[in-house]
């Protein structure tokens, strides 16, 4: 059986947001928590150091960290 590629975000990937309240804007994940709920939280520093959390399943990776 084929494994499933998962594209989840990692600690310093740069990742594009394509849903929710700030889709289109895009930065480097620095913050990795699962709620209680058992949603997974980030929290995305974009380039001018303004941070905003997002849900992970709104963003793609587009490259990872070094």
């Amino acid at each position: 059986m084929p494994t499933k590629k998962t594209n989840e975000p990692k600690d310093g990937d740069f990742c594009e947001v394509t849903g929710g309240t700030y889709k289109g804007k895009a930065g480097r994940v620095r913050d990795i928590k699962t709620s209680k709920t058992g949603h997974i939280t980030i929290t995305v520093v974009q380039v001018n150091g303004e941070r905003f959390k997002t849900l992970a399943k709104n963003v793609v990776v587009t490259s990872s960290g070094a």
